[in-house]
């Protein structure tokens, strides 16, 4: 376990995974993260190199089959300590015949989480060490806790969206992205909160046009900021009943029912040359 804190916030982050599992307001004296409960024993894991599902668990990259579970083995290994200095550290995977069997690609993935007066900074960065291009999706997945304070419930809060929104979600079956088939948000920028809002799954987005959604509260002034750049995918999910919401930007989103499997066509696949390297975040202001 790591820790990094300053005069405002505190954060943790599990070797395992790399995982962020703590993010500790001092003035509000709130947990903003949530704590890995009965509902889902996660706090905020790293996906890579698959966002979602693969058809059958099963890719083909040249011409051989590998299977891979949902979101990939980043989330599962233990990192190491890369370096570290009062308000950043940096925790680094890289490619062994563990991950060779799963991923036939050589490969660094730093992940940096940086304390920034009163704003947390999470970036990672792939690094392709292979001489061949590598294909990968990355992804995030934080679970923010709601309800944040003991006077509020669960459809007090809303998501407000920086940009009006006109769009809709993409059907999940079995974990296969399916068509378009129901307007979320209609020439609006205020998603409210409820348990039953998750009861077909999560809602996933292709084409947000918001780089700021906001956790906010109509009984109480608490809530955060959750700010991202230039993602083609995002998902925001809980499990049913559950209190908490994940905010999820994605480069990258789970086969469709009629993939070929071919992990160079997935959709939204990433690609780097040898030594290339890719850098995607987001950042987080509690209040």
């Amino acid at each position: 376990m790591y820790q990094l804190e300053n005069n405002f916030l505190s954060i943790k982050i599990k070797t395992k995974g790399a995982e962020l599992c703590s993010i500790f307001n001092k003035e509000t004296q709130i947990e903003y993260l949530w704590q890995a409960g009965e509902a889902w024993p996660k706090h905020a894991p790293i996906l890579f190199p698959i966002v979602g599902k693969l058809k059958n668990n099963t890719c083909f990259i040249d011409d051989k089959s590998y299977s891979m579970n949902q979101h990939g083995f980043a989330r599962d290994m233990d990192f190491e300590l890369s370096s570290s200095t009062v308000n950043e550290c940096v925790l680094t995977l890289q490619s062994s015949p563990a991950t060779l069997e799963k991923f036939p690609f050589q490969f660094k993935l730093d992940i940096i989480y940086r304390l920034n007066e009163k704003v947390l900074e999470v970036e990672t960065r792939t690094t392709n060490l292979d001489t061949k291009t590598l294909y990968f999706s990355i992804g995030f997945h934080p679970a923010f806790k709601i309800p944040l304070t003991a006077d509020t419930k669960y459809n007090d809060y809303y998501l407000a969206l920086n940009k009006t929104e006109n769009i809709e979600r993409w059907e999940v079956n079995e974990g296969l992205i399916g068509k378009p088939y129901r307007k979320v948000l209609e020439q609006e920028d205020k998603l409210p909160l409820t348990y039953e809002l998750f009861n077909e799954d999560a809602l996933v987005f292709k084409g947000l046009q918001s780089d700021r959604i906001s956790i906010k509260c109509e009984k109480s002034v608490h809530g955060l900021d959750f700010l991202f750049n230039n993602f083609p995918f995002f998902g925001i999910w809980a499990k049913t009943n559950a209190d908490f919401v994940c905010l999820e930007p994605w480069e990258g989103i789970a086969d469709n029912k009629e993939s070929d499997q071919q992990f160079k066509n997935k959709e939204g696949i990433r690609s780097l040359l040898q030594n290339e390297q890719f850098t995607c975040g987001y950042k987080v202001v509690t209040f």
